[in-house]
């Protein structure tokens, strides 16, 4: 056998060495960020953004990600927030519209759980990915309490 041949016992050990010298990985979701109602208006002509703030907590739940049940409860969520702004039938094309094009499968900006990389799928959520949530939510607030503090300094 040539010298450099690695035994099955070398190796064993030499993946042993690197599994116990290398740091864990802290389970990381990428900051939260909406783009309204995605590919649909944020409101009608007369009120642009109607049910934009329907939208952003819709956005906010499948940055999240998470179950089945969590991805239909919101886009229920999000049907009855916009039908309480009296657009019933807007509410159920939208319903549809995420059923169909929300799936946690397609490459999109808008996928559940478009948070996390790709091919999450659908599971509940780890307790290691909760505080990732957490870090990334106090973060986000940190950012928006120094912009405040930096406008109202220019001001």
């Amino acid at each position: 056998m040539p010298k450099y041949f690695l035994s099955p016992t070398r190796l064993v050990h030499l993946v042993l060495l690197m599994l116990v010298g290398t740091p864990s990985l802290a389970v990381e979701i990428k900051p939260f960020t909406s783009d309204g109602c995605s590919a649909f208006p944020d409101g009608t002509i007369e009120q642009e953004e109607l049910w934009l703030e329907c939208c952003t907590a819709h956005d906010y739940a499948y940055w999240k990600g998470g179950t089945f049940k969590e991805r239909e409860a919101a886009d229920e969520a999000l049907q009855a927030c916009v039908e309480k702004t009296g657009e019933e039938e807007i509410a159920l094309l939208m319903l549809g519209g995420v059923r169909i094009g929300g799936t946690p499968y397609l490459p999109t900006d808008f996928r559940w759980g478009y948070g996390w990389p790709m091919w999450r799928g659908y599971k509940a959520l780890t307790d290691e990915e909760l505080l990732a949530i957490k870090r990334s939510e106090a973060a986000r607030e940190e950012q928006l309490n120094t912009e405040k503090t930096e406008n109202i300094d220019n001001q």
